[in-house]
């Protein structure tokens, strides 16, 4: 683990990243940090609201730049979804943390999701989630030094494997 004592959740949206980090953060005593939810507050408007006025790569400039500004130490960082869309903000987290994938099974995503329309999740008009699954993934394994399976597994087993993978 770096000197900074963070761990960065990555992932796609539904695979638990915000729950999950929550949870994390009380079981190791760390503070917890919601990347999208402080978009939003400093934004002043939802993420939705973001991608729809003001379009896709704008939202991923956004996103980039605060996750850029990042100082936190001791921190679970719950990322957005698309945070592996700059290269430049992953490799700054990884140089302030360990990074995290929660991953799971599009089949699970599409069972959680049931708010996609309005969730802010950035991908291109009628793109499906399947898709949208395949294009982040491999992004996600990229930056991961960290991965863990999260199908099957509930909120306690998952921060126990993230624990365990976290010590290999």
């Amino acid at each position: 683990m770096t000197e900074y004592g963070n761990i960065i959740l990555i992932g796609m949206p539904g695979c638990g990243k915000s729950t999950v980090g929550v949870l994390l953060a009380k079981t190791l005593g760390k503070n917890f940090l919601d990347t999208d939810v402080h978009i939003q507050a400093a934004q002043g408007r939802s993420l939705q609201d973001i991608i729809d006025t003001d379009g896709l790569e704008s939202f991923c400039g956004i996103e980039s730049d605060y996750l850029l500004t990042l100082k936190q130490t001791n921190t679970v960082i719950a990322t957005g979804g698309s945070a592996v869309y700059s290269t430049i903000a992953m490799e700054f987290l990884r140089s302030i943390g360990v990074v995290v994938f929660l991953d799971i099974s599009v089949n699970e995503i599409e069972k959680r999701l049931t708010n996609l329309a309005v969730r802010g999740v950035v991908m291109d008009p009628g793109e499906s989630l399947q898709t949208l699954y395949e294009k982040r993934r491999g992004l996600y394994k990229q930056f991961a030094e960290v991965t863990v399976n999260c199908d099957n597994l509930g909120h306690e087993e998952t921060i126990k494997a993230i624990i365990a993978g976290m010590k290999k």
